[in-house]
């Protein structure tokens, strides 16, 4: 399918919804195509259906499909590393309580992680319970460099770090070369790939023997809340202390006696009892994808030409918070997710403006986030510019 082709028709029920509302957040909550709809319907209707047989249709079909389509956007060669969790809070426990015993975990971390990690991490400090280095990802020019030289120190017991940092959509070039940089095999190292997944072409072939990865449904893979995974590396962390029931599904023996059991495939990171209704909406939204032959590249493709547009007409608006200047990552530089991040001090009055006139973007401290999705097109910019003119004034 052409990238340039209308897919507003796919989006009817969400877009009929939001009446006059402009909805310029698809980095943050991405408005849900009329296929989820159908796979929400489905879930409803196989817990009618097969009653008390339901858990073993979840984990006998619609798990390994959902395992499929996340193997096949990744380049994993192998489906069943993948586990899923309500969120990636879950996976981020479930890690921390693999690292060792006896000592707080060292960790090893950014100032532009998600409030996910940063919280969690700043809890656990305030009682002595981590120990942690956080790097300034500014200047983008020499995070690469900075990054591998401290993981390299091979002192953490866990490296954290985003694909695409969420308050500046700036994007790690080489994320094979930041896992090589660790020279400790014990030291685990997960990637937030949350703004990454189903926005940038992502490929973890080199890494997947390495490298935990997480993302999930809420944004860019239109699945809603509730549908996260994370990609687990063979052979590590192979029994996290934070383990629910579930996790001893992939378990084929028992183990030492008085030992608990764990699978050895990502199943070892499961929780417990958890709504299964967000996977059968990711597979029906990738089902959907599938059909109409649109690839992430294609979407990621579409997002960067309605965010030229937008900032070339919107520069001409010459308001102080919009202005290409303001731009955390600059249009010219290849390493962007898939929306625009304007660091200004007008960007909490601004967005407050937008809001009131039913324009829905967001802000992070100082950024003002505005990000495109399928459901935007290139001859939408001009309403759009004109439309935060008028709310501006």
């Amino acid at each position: 399918m052409s990238g340039h082709a209308s897919l507003k028709s796919h989006f009817s029920r969400s877009l009929a919804g939001g009446g006059e509302r402009l909805h310029l957040a698809a980095h943050s909550h991405h408005l849900w195509p009329d296929s989820s709809f159908d796979g929400h319907m489905a879930a409803w209707q196989d817990a009618a259906t097969v009653w008390d047989g339901k858990w073993s249709h979840v984990f006998g079909t619609v798990i390994p499909e959902a395992q499929r389509h996340i193997a096949g956007r990744l380049g994993l060669r192998d489906p069943s590393t993948i586990a899923f969790a309500p969120n990636t809070h879950d996976f981020l426990r479930r890690l921390l309580s693999a690292c060792p015993s006896g000592r707080p975990p060292r960790v090893l971390t950014t100032d532009g992680e998600f409030h996910t990690l940063a919280r969690q991490l700043a809890r656990l400090r305030e009682d002595g319970l981590a120990d942690v280095t956080t790097l300034p990802v500014r200047p983008f020019t020499t995070f690469h460099e900075r990054f591998a030289a401290a993981a390299s120190q091979g002192a953490f017991d866990l490296v954290f770090v985003s694909q695409v940092f969420f308050n500046s959509g700036w994007m790690v070039p080489d994320l094979a070369a930041l896992v090589n940089a660790l020279p400790h095999p014990d030291t685990l190292i997960a990637i937030d790939g949350y703004h990454g997944f189903m926005a940038v072409p992502t490929g973890l072939a080199a890494i997947q023997h390495r490298a935990f990865y997480m993302a999930g449904g809420y944004k860019y893979a239109m699945s809603g809340e509730g549908v996260c995974f994370m990609h687990c590396p063979p052979g590590i962390a192979p029994r996290p202390r934070d383990t629910g029931w579930y996790a001893s599904f992939g378990a084929l023996a028992k183990g030492r006696p008085g030992e608990v059991a764990y699978g050895t495939d990502g199943s070892r990171f499961l929780g417990a009892t958890f709504d299964p209704a967000g996977l059968y909406r990711f597979n029906a939204v990738q089902n959907w994808l599938h059909g109409l032959g649109v690839g992430v590249d294609a979407i990621h493709a579409r997002a960067h030409a309605v965010a030229a547009a937008f900032v070339a007409q919107a520069d001409r608006l010459h308001l102080p918070g919009l202005r290409e200047a303001r731009l955390a990552v600059p249009m010219t530089d290849p390493q962007r997710g898939n929306f625009l991040a304007y660091d200004s001090p007008d960007s909490a009055s601004l967005q407050a403006m937008f809001s009131a006139a039913g324009l829905i973007t967001d802000v992070r401290g100082s950024v003002l986030r505005i990000g495109f999705g399928l459901y935007h097109d290139v001859a939408d910019v001009p309403a759009m510019v004109a439309r935060i003119a008028a709310a501006a004034t």
